[in-house]
């Protein structure tokens, strides 16, 4: 980890009230890989700052009035956006109020109104304050337990508010950190069940994430009900603008299609039925899957089914939908999420009834998930005990000469994009084991400790 500060491109900051474990902690630096070679930024949490912060440090003051919201502290803050814990005097209750502020575009004034830095940086300014209300209005037209949830938004003081519920839990990440000896079945796949129906929503509406991970999902306190976290779109729409970056991705979650558009590999529901699979390879294994860009050529992915450690512990269907899931190909894995309940041997409802299984449309483009995120408030998930010690996962490697045009159409997809400004490999270097420093090493960290913003709901 350098001294530098992080990023403006990279908007997820996580605050939690208590104390990180170690393995978490140790999870902070961010993988460039630019023309020059491999940097690494830092990712700082942000504490909440004590009664009396000014206008000069460029957030309200508790106290302020929003409308019928008074703010009662600062959550955390992004490189985007301020996410600030408020009470709502009409309905009394305590909610999440996330502002548009890119400390890189803009400053707040001594009347509390958010000013671009200057004239060339208002169009930029106003590009990202579009995309933070389609975000909010994105995230309203969903309804789901296991989906963020929008009360309602409106411009204010030069910028815009959506006001959210307050979320209080531990991200999955930090479960699994705190479960060191593996995860119970029946635990797992009711998260997989939440999670699951939940993305289903989303894909009915044309919308994918394309950023699962563990640290974008919070267990609610006392519930433990999962909620889908982080969308991102004022950080994409904001850096496409600037051209600081082009792609964010986490090695080990992000499958292939993400790395380039390629005709016959387009991005679709699939794309997130891999990273949920790679989600359940770590609750299981302790790590994540090796970097889908590295499989094409020469695969060391050994199939899960094949363990005959872990199938003491978990059941031959949990283990082959990890795999069918991690398919490297797109058309290789489900082609939706109601597929991938029916391989868990979950209820498929009407609302999410299967779809055909075909190959990923040619040259289909998929659509913008449409948000940025909220800051996780760490809490008390239930967590379960921890059960018998991981097996090690072995590793065998597999060629696949066919694959070798679609690899080699990647490869230059990521020169032309490091010539441009870069990709972002969010990996991280924890205990569970190491996101390297190359889009091919084999064991990529397990979840990245850039947690999105979440919040927290009394």
């Amino acid at each position: 980890m350098t001294d530098n500060a992080p990023p403006p491109e990279d908007d997820r900051t996580r605050v939690v009230s208590r104390p990180v474990p170690s393995t978490a902690e140790a999870d902070t630096g961010a993988t460039v890989i630019t023309a020059g070679g491999f940097t690494t930024a830092s990712t700082t949490p942000v504490t909440s700052p004590a009664t009396g912060t000014t206008h000069e440090a460029g957030l309200l003051p508790v106290g302020s009035r929003l409308a019928e919201f008074e703010i009662t502290r600062v959550v955390g803050q992004g490189g985007f956006g301020v996410v600030y814990e408020a009470w709502d005097h009409t309905l009394e209750r305590v909610v999440a109020i996330k502002e548009y502020l890119p400390t890189s575009l803009s400053t707040r004034q001594q009347d509390g109104t958010v000013v671009p830095l200057s004239e060339r940086h208002r169009e930029t300014f106003d590009l990202g304050m579009r995309s933070f209300i389609n975000e909010a209005r994105l995230l309203a037209q969903f309804d789901h337990p296991s989906l963020l949830k929008v009360y309602r938004f409106w411009q204010e003081k030069g910028t815009t508010y959506m006001v959210m519920p307050f979320y209080k839990g531990d991200t999955l990440r930090e479960a699994l950190v705190a479960i060191p000896a593996g995860v119970d079945e029946a635990w797992l796949t009711r998260i997989m069940d939440g999670v699951t129906q939940a993305l289903a929503v989303m894909h009915n509406a044309n919308c994918y994430h394309r950023d699962i991970a563990p640290d974008n999902i919070i267990l609610l306190e006392g519930s433990g009900r999962p909620v889908v976290l982080d969308f991102g779109a004022a950080r994409r729409v904001i850096t496409d603008k600037t051209q600081a970056i082009t792609v964010i991705l986490k090695p080990g979650y992000a499958p292939i299609e993400q790395y380039a558009e390629m005709p016959d590999m387009s991005q679709g529901a699939w794309t997130d039925v891999y990273a949920l699979a790679a989600v359940m390879h770590v609750a299981v294994c302790g790590r994540a899957p090796p970097p889908s860009v590295a499989r094409l050529l020469s695969d060391s992915y050994v199939p899960l089914a094949g363990n005959d450690i872990l199938r003491q512990r978990y059941s031959d269907r949990l283990l082959a939908a990890i795999d069918a899931g991690l398919g490297v190909r797109p058309e290789a894995r489900p082609q939706s999420m109601a597929e991938l309940r029916a391989a868990l041997g979950l209820e498929v409802g009407h609302s999410i009834a299967p779809t055909p299984r075909t190959v990923p449309p040619s040259g289909a483009r998929s659509s913008p998930s449409g948000a940025d995120a909220p800051t996780v408030i760490g809490g008390s998930a239930h967590i379960p005990k921890p059960i018998a010690a991981k097996a090690p996962v072995s590793n065998d490697k597999r060629g696949g000469s066919n694959n070798k045009a679609v690899l080699g159409a990647v490869a230059a997809a990521v020169l032309a994009v490091a010539a441009g400004g870069g990709w972002w490999f969010l990996g991280r270097t924890g205990g569970e084991g190491d996101a390297g420093k190359t889009a091919q090493t084999a064991t990529p960290a397990p979840p990245p400790d850039t947690a999105p913003v979440s919040y927290t709901h009394r």
